[in-house]
């Protein structure tokens, strides 16, 4: 899914702790669908760096999955120019069926803005999820034209191993005093084509297509010294043998435990 559970984004100053927990559940065509949670926990040490670490456990299906993950980024330079460095870990393991698959996500990326509104970035990221792997770089940008509406857009296209996937993503964030509206789209191939040959029988599996689409909202609650956020992500794959759609919607919590200034 490409809708964010949670923003990787600093404090506004000082230091600030934050727990996170995040419900959703899923509808899938021709199952009974799933659902899951997760539970983490962010660090701000200062205004330009940050680390988490979260658990996450799904089920989807006849398939369920568990794992943790750690998170964290870093920004320097002053005035007009800022660069930031970040990356994540995923790891874990699950069943589908009746047999085991392994679940290995590693990313880094590096971004710099420009003026506090233009924003380029590049990220690599190794997928190895049951009998997917495969290399996945992504370049995107971003452009704040004012304090209240944001916009992005990147470009992820898989090397190596069996992934096949060329994702073009969009997004848009709208920041309001009272409530934080986003949404996004993802359109592209999501899986390679593939050529069975049995004996002198050739069979060929074309790739999936992905339509997918997400909205959501954040609404903060200062008093509570919390916010709160929905997100509903729909997900269509499809090809000329198969054609599955997905729903889902999460529901995720966020409290801080404290902040003080440095």
């Amino acid at each position: 899914m490409l809708a964010p559970l949670a923003a990787l984004q600093a404090a506004p100053s000082g230091v600030d702790d934050r727990i996170s927990v995040g419900l959703n559940g899923e509808s899938l065509t021709g199952t009974s669908g799933g659902g899951g949670g997760s539970l983490g926990w962010l660090h701000n040490f200062s205004d330009s760096a940050l680390a988490g670490v979260a658990v996450e456990h799904q089920v989807l299906a006849n398939s369920h999955w568990t794992f943790g993950s750690l998170n964290g980024s870093y920004t320097r330079g002053a005035g007009d120019t800022r660069y930031s460095f970040y990356g994540e870990l995923h790891e874990g393991s699950g069943n589908s069926g009746p047999r085991s698959l392994g679940y290995h996500v590693e990313m880094l990326g590096a971004a710099i803005t420009y003026f506090h509104r233009l924003s380029v970035s590049l990220e690599d990221r190794q997928i190895k999820i049951d009998t997917v792997s495969g290399n996945l770089p992504k370049l995107g940008v971003s452009y704040l034209w004012n304090p209240h509406v944001q916009t992005g857009l990147s470009y992820a296209y898989s090397a190596g191993a069996n992934l096949g996937t060329r994702l073009l993503s969009g997004k848009i964030d709208i920041y309001q005093p009272g409530l934080n509206w986003f949404g996004g789209f993802s359109y592209g191939q999501a899986t390679a084509a593939v050529l069975f040959q049995v004996g002198d029988d050739k069979t060929s599996v074309p790739g999936l297509r992905l339509k997918e689409g997400y909205v959501g909202a954040t609404l903060p609650m200062p008093r509570l010294r919390s916010e709160i956020s929905l997100i509903f992500d729909y997900q269509n794959l499809s090809s000329s043998l198969v054609d599955s759609k997905r729903f889902q919607g999460n529901l995720n919590y966020v409290v801080h435990l404290g902040h003080h200034g440095t």
